[in-house]
């Protein structure tokens, strides 16, 4: 393979990169604790945007179990995240060959 196709193919893929940050950035996962008692929904940009969490939860007036719910609620929603994002990466670098290892 030639350096000027390589380079053709590294400035697609560079593209391609950032239409997919943009797609991510305006996607949203919802991430649960506590069989739905907690919500935390989360832009693909790993950026919060809002918290929902059961009045009955309120009531037990446990405040570390609300904030292991709220923590273990946002660790499932940046999983969903990064699943989303690898594969969206999967599929943008096919037929882009790489040396062992690499990875972005």
């Amino acid at each position: 393979m030639n350096l000027g196709k390589i380079m053709q193919q590294a400035r697609k893929m560079q593209e391609n990169m950032q239409k997919m940050q943009e797609e991510m950035a305006g996607m949203e996962v919802i991430g649960e604790a506590g069989g739905g008692m907690v919500r935390v929904t989360m832009g693909g940009d790993r950026s919060v945007r809002r918290v929902m969490i059961e009045d009955s939860l309120w009531a037990e007036n446990d405040k570390g179990l609300i904030e292991d719910l709220m923590a273990a609620a946002s660790n499932a929603a940046l999983q969903q995240i990064e699943l989303i994002s690898a594969e969206k990466k999967k599929d943008m670098m096919g037929g882009l060959p790489l040396p062992p290892g690499f990875s972005l």
